[in-house]
C-alpha cells in the first residue's frame, strides 16, 4: 500500500513540476510539497524517494538546465525530505518546516558557489526562498487533513493482515 501512495506522489510531483515559481532555471516549482507529505505521511524513506525522483521530474521539464549538476540537487531534496519526516513525526512540525524552506533556499545551492560561482547562488536563492515557502505552506495545509483520510486507510490494512 504504501508504494502506492509513493508513486501517487511521483505522480503529483509532475503535475507540481508543471507549476512554476519564476527564477533563473527553469527547475524550481511546486515538486516539493508530495516529498513533504509522504515524509510525513509514511515516513523518511518514502519522503526521500519522492523529493529526489520529484526534482529530477520537475528538472527535466525545465530541459535539465543545469545538466548532471541536478543529480546533487535530487540527493539534496531526498536528505531534506528525510530530515522533514524525522521531525515533523516527533511532533516538531514547525522545526521540520523552518528547516525544510532554510535548508532548500540557501543551505542547498551552497555547492554551486563553487561550481557556478557567486552570482548564480545570489540568482537563485529568492526563487528558491519563494519556492520552498510556497512547497512547505501547501504540506503543511494538506498534511493533517489528508492524515485523516489516509490513516484509517492504513490501519485497517495492517489490521486485516
Amino acid at each position: 500500500m504504501k508504494i502506492t501512495w509513493a508513486a501517487v506522489l511521483v505522480a503529483l510531483t509532475v503535475i507540481g513540476a508543471a507549476i512554476k515559481v519564476p527564477a533563473v532555471i527553469g527547475s524550481v516549482a511546486l515538486d516539493a510539497f508530495p516529498a513533504l507529505l509522504g515524509a510525513a505521511l509514511f515516513g523518511g524513506p518514502i519522503g526521500a524517494v519522492v523529493g529526489g525522483m520529484g526534482h529530477l521530474l520537475s528538472a527535466l521539464m525545465g530541459g535539465l538546465p543545469m545538466g548532471p549538476f541536478h543529480l546533487i540537487v535530487a540527493a539534496e531534496m531526498a536528505l531534506l525530505a528525510y530530515v522533514f519526516a524525522y521531525l515533523y513525526r516527533k511532533g516538531r512540525k514547525w522545526t521540520a518546516a523552518a528547516l525544510f524552506v532554510l535548508g532548500n533556499a540557501f543551505a542547498a545551492p551552497l555547492p554551486f558557489l563553487y561550481f557556478m560561482g557567486e552570482a548564480f547562488y545570489l540568482a537563485i536563492v529568492p526563487s528558491l526562498f519563494i519556492g520552498s515557502l510556497l512547497n512547505t505552506v501547501i504540506a503543511i495545509i494538506v498534511i493533517p487533513r489528508l492524515a485523516k483520510v489516509i490513516e484509517p486507510m492504513l490501519s485497517n490494512i495492517g489490521a486485516a493482515k
